[in-house]
């Protein structure tokens, strides 16, 4: 029991709804950017279908060893690495679960998306500059479950408060980065001549 709660209090730490002493937090956001994150929001919960299509393409992506995105001219890779739910609106089959690492890459889950299950909730880690997140993140809200920062390197408390900051900053604009960088390409002519193509190849081993 004692671990559970840890576990949802380090959740709520990563999200930002609690500071280090637990307490809810309540930060004054810049009013553009506040504007910006309710717009991101609103888009992900009306359209959830749009959350599920970008963590496709997310898995898609990270089939080879380019970036995904880039983020203060550092690249941003990405590996699906455990627990993958697909889901989709209609059919014989709605959902799809699978476990194991190396999972998300099975020949089962291409043939589903091919069917029109898309990615719905998955286990990343996100690798930049020389740091490494691994956390779960869902297309309904699109925000962190379960996540881990890298390992902190300071001795002195306070360092490793600051230091903890910066990581759950950090992983707060990598995903925005790439939300960014799939939306940048979901409403240009890229997506349906180019990167459609290439996802229905993709799904068929073609």
């Amino acid at each position: 029991m004692a671990s559970r709660r840890a576990a949802s209090e380090e959740t709520k730490f990563l999200r930002g709804d609690t500071g280090v002493d637990g307490q809810a937090t309540k930060e004054v956001a810049d009013p553009v950017e506040a504007e910006q994150a309710k717009a991101r929001e609103a888009l992900y919960r009306g359209r959830t279908w749009l959350g599920r299509e970008c963590l496709t393409w997310i898995l898609f992506k990270s089939n080879d060893t380019n970036p995904i995105a880039v983020l203060d001219d550092e690249p941003i890779k990405v590996l699906f690495n455990g627990r993958l739910t697909l889901r989709a609106a209609a059919g014989d089959i709605t959902e799809v679960a699978v476990k194991g690492v190396n999972a998300p890459y099975a020949r089962l889950i291409r043939q589903a998306a091919d069917l029109g299950l898309l990615v719905h909730s998955a286990r990343l880690t996100i690798t930049w500059e020389e740091r490494s997140y691994d956390f779960t993140l869902d297309a309904e809200h699109f925000d962190v479950r379960a996540g881990k920062t890298p390992e902190l390197m300071k001795d002195d408390d306070d360092e490793k408060l600051t230091e903890r900051l910066d990581h759950v900053a950090a992983l707060g604009r990598l995903i925005d980065a790439i939300s960014s960088r799939f939306m940048e390409i979901r409403n240009s002519a890229e997506w349906k001549k180019k990167v459609v193509p290439q996802l229905k190849a993709w799904m068929r081993e073609e």
